[in-house]
């Protein structure tokens, strides 16, 4: 049933849905699953969530690894959102990562999970226009999958509020943490969810510095490609990947606000920090 209530929420997915680029290792990370947590809990007591998503893995990894666990919660809504790590390689087959994702699909819904995805901005900032066709393709087979199955996408291609740096983290791939709770909300939208609406589309409020030109881009740009595509690359190059020897952060279903002192938890504003349970 669109917009609720639910009681038990999975997200599966890879670092997107982890929520790198929003928090650290070292102080946690929130993402976009998070903060739809937060909003289902808002308007469903009790909802106890979890997080099986893990960094750096392909759509046939996030099946295999995190389908049966997820289907052993039962949940009630779940998301799936996976295949940008499949677009990176450099074999690419978007009718397999589609088919992969279907599965997921077919296998939540049946079980009579109400479940959402979400399409990919075809412009990434690390990736510029090389790689936007598989993008594309990718973007146009999760629709027909999710058509297919009743599933609800965020349509998060398309509009031009995407392109806009303050959406990215430092490392142009993951999103910042404006742009996670952008996500949330698209998200959100496409389930239907009590107070939510499409401003998430809209534009920003004017940048108040003014983008680099010159020298200092060129420094930016090589800054750049030190901290994080010289590394990428050094991984591709020796099979590894992000996500080796990591498991997902919330493997279980919890409670999204954690009692205080023996009461419940205020529920946060947009933008707080994350009060959802470890």
């Amino acid at each position: 049933m669109d917009g609720g209530p639910y009681l038990r929420f999975v997200a599966l997915g890879d670092s997107q849905t982890e929520g790198l680029g929003d928090g650290d290792d070292v102080v946690g990370l929130r993402g976009w699953a998070d903060r739809l947590a937060e909003h289902l809990a808002a308007h469903s007591p009790g909802l106890r969530y979890a997080n099986l998503a893990v960094r750096g893995k392909r759509a046939a990894q996030v099946r295999d690894d995190q389908l049966t666990p997820a289907l052993s919660l039962r949940p009630d809504v779940a998301t799936v959102v996976a295949g940008v790590n499949d677009v990176l390689r450099p074999r690419f087959d978007a009718d397999e990562v589609a088919a992969h994702l279907e599965a997921m699909f077919a296998a939540l819904t049946a079980q009579g999970a109400r479940v959402a995805t979400l399409t990919f901005p075809t412009r990434l900032p690390a990736l510029g226009r090389p790689l936007g066709s598989r993008l594309v393709a990718l973007n146009q087979r999760v629709r027909e999958a999710a058509g297919r199955h009743g599933v609800a996408v965020a349509e998060c291609a398309g509009h031009a509020v995407i392109t806009d740096p303050r959406l990215w983290s430092p490392d142009r791939l993951h999103a910042s943490p404006l742009g996670h709770e952008r996500i949330a909300a698209a998200v959100a939208y496409a389930l239907a969810l009590p107070g939510s609406d499409d401003s998430w589309s809209g534009p920003l409020e004017p940048a108040a510095e003014a983008a680099l030109s010159g020298p200092r881009a060129a420094v930016e740009e090589l800054r750049w490609a030190a901290t994080f595509l010289g590394p990428w690359l050094a991984r591709r190059v020796r099979g590894r990947s992000s996500g080796d020897g990591r498991t997902a952060k919330r493997p279980q279903l919890l409670p999204v606000f954690p009692a205080l002192s023996g009461e419940a938890a205020e529920r946060p504003a947009a933008g707080d920090a994350s009060p959802i349970a470890p």
